[in-house]
């Protein structure tokens, strides 16, 4: 018992949380325990690691599908972008956030748990080559690869589609 509480203070001053079915430090967030940031929090933390987003519409309104938004996005997963960036030293660019028009779900892209990033070199190999390779997607046949956090990336074809399901080691 004791242990349990050393442990959870560790976790609170780090900022990790207790999800069930994913144990301490560096888990899943649980979905009632995320926190929410702004558009322009996210374009801010985005732009001070060098993350470029983009949008086939030009635009960032959340209800219409061809705008690129991130009203809504989990902490979580904003961190987990910065990390991905820094971690591979890679170009990232994001093309879709928390608009409409992608497949639902409680870690969904409206529910602030995904981000698609363009397809570049320098990031699929740095995803197939250091993340363990978990076989396809139900449904859409993708295939999957997860980090060392939990974190699913998904290779779609013409862009990737990742759950953060924290920040990935921030």
């Amino acid at each position: 018992m004791r242990l349990r509480s050393v442990l959870t203070a560790l976790a609170l001053v780090l900022g990790a949380v207790f999800a069930p079915g994913f144990g301490v430090l560096g888990g899943a967030t649980d979905a009632h325990a995320v926190t929410k940031i702004s558009h322009a929090t996210a374009t801010s933390m985005f732009r001070s690691s060098g993350i470029t987003w983009s949008s086939s519409g030009g635009c960032s309104d959340r209800n219409k599908p061809t705008c690129t938004s991130f009203e809504q996005l989990n902490l979580a997963t904003a961190k987990g972008a910065q990390t991905l960036k820094s971690a591979s030293g890679c170009a990232l660019d994001i093309t879709g956030g928390t608009e409409t028009g992608h497949a639902g779900g409680t870690y969904s892209h409206w529910n602030g748990y995904k981000l698609d990033y363009s397809k570049y070199t320098c990031v699929g190999n740095y995803i197939k080559n250091t993340f363990t390779y978990i076989g396809t997607r139900p449904g859409d046949g993708a295939p999957q690869w997860r980090s060392g956090s939990g974190n699913v990336y998904a290779d779609e074809g013409n862009h990737w589609d990742v759950t953060y399901h924290n920040c990935g080691g921030c």
